[in-house]
Order: C-alpha cells, then sequence, then structure tokens
C-alpha cells in the first residue's frame, strides 16, 4: 500500500487560515475520489506566534519542514508586525534552506472570470512564469553607511550563479516541452542585456548554451520592459517566460492582475530535485481587513492545492480539482473579488467539492 503523503498547512495570517481551509476541503474531496491518501499536519506559524515569541516559526521549523513531501501556506501579513520580517522567515528563509529555486507562475485566465484586458479571452491568456527564486537581490547583500544622515549610502547587490541561472533555465526548456501548448513550444528569456551587461550577460550566455539542447523548443529573448508591455497588449504571444527573481516578481504580480486578480492567482516554490520539498500558496496576502469575515476568494487557494497535488505524483487528481474550478468561476461565481462573488468563501470551496 502506497504511503500516505504528508502535506505541512501553514495558515499564516489574516485571511489565510479561511482559504486554507477550502483548499483542504477540496483536497479531501478529492482524495476521496482518486483513493489516495494523505496525512496533513497543521502548523501555527505566523504574525500571532512571532507577537508572542519573536519568531514566526519554531527554531527548529525549517528542519521540521524537509519532513515533509509538500508544504501549503495559507498567506503572510500581519498588521502588528513590521514589513519584512515575516516575509523574511517564511517565505524567503523557507525558499532558500529547502533549495525551493524555481518559482512557478501559471497564468492562465479561467473562464467566466474577467481580465482587465479588452478583447481577451481564456484562449488569449494562457502561459507560464517560471522565475528563479534564490538569487539575484533577495540574497540580502549589502549594507548601509551613516544610516540616517544626509550622507547615508545603501546598497544592495544582486548575485547570479553560473549554477542558479542555468538550473532554472534546464527546468523552463523541460517544462517548455512538456507543456501542450497547440500554439507550439516558445521559451522567452526576459532580462535586462542593454543595462545589466554584467549579470544578465551570464544569463544570456547560460540560455544561449541550453538552448542548443532543445531544438523542439523556440528560443526566445525579450528586455523586461518589452515584455511588460506586450504582457499587457499580447498576452497570447507567450508560451513559457523564464526570468530573474527580481524581475520575475514584478511580472508575475502584472500577470496575475491579467489572469483576473489575486484571487485567483497561484503559485509555487519548488525544489525538482527527488526528495525535494516543495511549497504552494495562493499569490494573494494575508488581507487582514476581511479576516473571520468570510467574504475573501479561495479559488487561488484552491488551484495552488491544485499545483501541489501535481507535484506529489497526483496529476489526475490535479486536473480534476483544475477542471472544476473552471466549471465554477464559468457558471457560478459572479465576481472573482472578495465580498461580491455572490458566494461565502466556505460555500465557494463547497461548489469545488460538488463539480468534483
Amino acid at each position: 500500500m502506497a504511503k500516505p503523503t504528508r502535506i505541512a498547512v501553514i495558515g499564516g495570517d489574516g485571511t489565510g487560515p479561511e482559504v486554507a481551509a477550502e483548499a483542504v476541503k477540496v483536497l479531501e474531496a478529492v482524495a476521496k475520489l482518486e483513493d489516495f491518501s494523505f496525512e496533513l499536519t497543521h502548523l501555527d506559524w505566523g504574525g500571532d506566534r512571532y507577537l508572542k515569541t519573536g519568531r514566526s516559526l519554531p527554531e527548529d521549523g525549517l528542519e521540521q519542514l524537509r519532513a515533509f513531501d509538500a508544504i501549503f501556506l495559507g498567506a503572510v501579513g500581519h498588521p502588528d508586525v513590521a514589513p519584512g520580517v515575516l516575509e523574511r522567515q517564511l517565505l524567503l528563509d523557507v525558499r532558500f534552506a529547502l533549495d525551493q529555486y524555481i518559482n512557478l507562475r501559471p497564468v492562465k485566465l479561467f473562464p467566466g472570470v474577467e481580465t482587465p484586458l479588452k478583447d481577451k479571452g481564456p484562449e488569449d491568456i494562457d502561459f507560464v512564469v517560471v522565475r528563479e527564486n534564490t538569487e539575484d537581490l533577495y540574497c540580502g547583500a549589502g549594507g548601509v553607511l551613516k544610516k540616517g544622515t544626509p550622507d547615508e549610502v545603501a546598497t544592495q547587490s544582486a548575485i547570479y550563479t553560473r549554477k542558479g541561472c542555468e538550473r532554472c533555465i534546464r527546468y523552463a526548456f523541460e517544462y517548455c516541452r512538456r507543456r501542450d501548448n497547440p500554439k507550439g513550444k516558445r521559451l522567452t528569456l526576459v532580462a535586462k542585456t542593454n543595462v545589466l551587461t554584467i549579470g544578465h550577460d551570464l544569463w544570456w550566455r547560460a540560455f544561449q548554451e541550453v538552448a542548443r539542447e532543445y531544438p523542439d523548443v523556440e528560443a526566445d529573448y525579450n528586455h523586461v520592459d518589452a515584455c511588460c508591455m506586450w504582457i499587457v497588449k499580447n498576452p497570447e504571444y507567450y508560451d513559457v517566460i523564464v526570468t530573474t527573481n527580481m524581475f520575475g516578481d514584478i511580472i508575475t504580480d502584472l500577470s496575475g492582475i491579467v489572469q483576473g486578480g489575486m484571487g485567483v492567482a497561484a503559485g509555487g516554490n519548488i525544489n525538482p530535485e527527488q526528495g525535494g520539498v516543495s511549497m504552494f500558496e495562493p499569490m494573494g496576502g494575508s488581507a487582514p481587513k476581511y479576516t473571520g469575515q468570510g467574504v475573501i476568494n479561495p479559488i487561488a487557494a484552491i488551484n495552488a492545492m491544485s499545483m501541489l497535488l501535481d507535484r506529489v505524483d497526483q496529476p489526475k487528481a490535479a486536473a480534476r480539482v483544475l477542471t472544476a474550478i473552471q466549471q465554477v468561476t464559468a457558471t457560478k461565481m459572479k465576481s472573482m473579488s472578495a465580498g461580491k462573488m455572490g458566494y461565502s468563501t466556505s460555500e465557494v470551496g463547497d461548489l469545488v467539492c460538488e463539480v468534483l
């Protein structure tokens, strides 16, 4: 008998626990239908714990996470904790410690979901961003001199390694090769080689060298500013994008709005290696003003659970959840905005379960 999949659930802050509960509800439903087992461990890590103990997770928290097959995160962000503290401990530290070197962001417009782009539909907005997740400006290299004085100097350095660039690029080529896209297979490197001529030259050279191993995939390039314009003007151009950590952070938020807002956008922090532990989350924040009201949209969290299922070798269950989500957005929900869905948070979760 197959061992149960071990999943850590970190509800986190604000409305995070509410959307996480709906994702777990859908997981339980699809597990019965597809006949697989799992074990959940709920971890009370986040802002409330930080305010009580001075840490958002225990000292051995990162080591604890290594014992799981996957992690599900609801949201990070507490109004009583300074910005950046929880994000560092519950996002960046986990990504670095578990070597989750890929941030995977499917950008797919679901039926019935409004996009701010005129005359664009689900057939136009369906691409994937592969973002490098453990280097660049996020390494924290730099410092401050004469802080708080008129002569203050602040530096923060972007760090790129050949290993970091190549493994991200290779993952993107492999992903593009596997992806079922009737428009063809195109991988677009997004960088700024005309200005960032040192670090992004490394990305460019690594991309060109790896591309020779994938003759079936068209190797394409955009400057980041051009890419931002084209995502808005012609999103149908893109198949898979591979980019740096900083640029990927910006591009994926722009793409989230293009696909209908943070209520539907989901992502994964992936360690693709054998035995690697990956973490999945909705892209929206903790939305503390809606906490406890039952009005927040759980579709992004359920979408993230679909991604988690695919990662833990349950592709049929993942596809089943994704199909159910799209039926609910197409036929049931009035809006993706909090309080305007026509249903409560838990009712949306129930609808997805019914369609399953």
